[in-house]
């Protein structure tokens, strides 16, 4: 049973690690983030939450493990967090050689290429993981999204308070993106090839005659290339990084479009 209270006050104190009601209300928060009936980030409206004292379990569910041998067939791994596993019953597909560990939700239609995906999140149904693409701790991601190949989700456990990635339904993630310190992608949004994104990029709306500038977030159905934008420095002037939206999703655009396809409809190639 989960006792929230248990997990904030081990929060404050690590001698309650010892104590088994609070290992139990530890463990049993991570059975649910596996099974996707808890999650560390949630819809709320148009926005989300974070619930920060399920991080915190995540957190300190890590010195409650000892290391030990995972053998699976010839390979061998050792490590603190067992290897999630039930795939068939969960209707899941995995490609060798696919890695999610335990307390990470994976949900029904969900492909796994050869990829990792990391305690805490939370992978929704009919989501394309492709090749070499990492799913950090707790991103959320979720429904028909497609993950490129070499796709960068970072994870996020501290601060608790931090809110982790999150790629909404339907969005399309260009090869090699790089999504991290809890940037926000809207619904139906696609990013070209390599697009890296933080909490302080610049994402420059350009569609408009005057720039619009956002941080952190993509809005719904944005097309998104890589840019860059002129700097002062003491050294001089530099071009730094930013991202460009240059158009949106056109309502006659399939959901399962390719990259190619949408960025074709605004003249770019990647």
């Amino acid at each position: 049973m989960i006792d929230k209270q248990l997990i904030e006050a081990a929060w404050e104190n690590r001698e309650l690690l010892k104590d088994s009601a609070t290992v139990q209300s530890i463990e049993a928060v991570i059975e649910e983030l596996d099974k996707g009936r808890l999650r560390v980030a949630e819809p709320n409206g148009e926005d989300w939450i974070v619930n920060d004292w399920v991080k915190k379990a995540v957190i300190l569910y890590f010195p409650l493990q000892q290391m030990e041998t995972i053998e699976v067939g010839p390979l061998e791994f050792h490590d603190k967090i067992k290897l999630k596993s039930g795939y068939a019953e969960l209707g899941v597909r995995v490609v060798p050689h696919a890695v999610a560990r335990y307390g990470a939700f994976i949900n029904k239609g969900v492909v796994m290429m050869p990829s990792y995906v990391n305690i805490g999140a939370n992978v929704d149904s009919g989501t394309m993981v492709d090749t070499w693409a990492t799913v950090g701790s707790c991103a959320q991601v979720g429904k028909n999204v497609h993950l490129s190949g070499g796709v960068g989700i970072g994870g996020v456990l501290e601060p608790v308070q931090a809110a982790p990635v999150i790629i909404e339904d339907d969005a399309f993630i260009g090869s090699r993106c790089i999504l991290v310190e809890g940037v926000r992608i809207g619904k139906e949004a696609v990013l070209g090839a390599n697009v890296t994104l933080t909490a302080s990029s610049k994402i420059i709306d350009v569609t408009g005659k005057e720039p619009k500038i956002y941080n952190g977030y993509v809005p719904p159905r944005s097309v998104v290339i890589p840019g860059s934008y002129p700097k002062e420095f003491p050294a001089g002037t530099y071009n730094v990084p930013c991202a460009l939206i240059i158009g949106t999703r056109k309502e006659s655009t399939n959901k399962k479009t390719s990259l190619n396809d949408a960025l074709r409809d605004h003249n770019v190639s990647v």
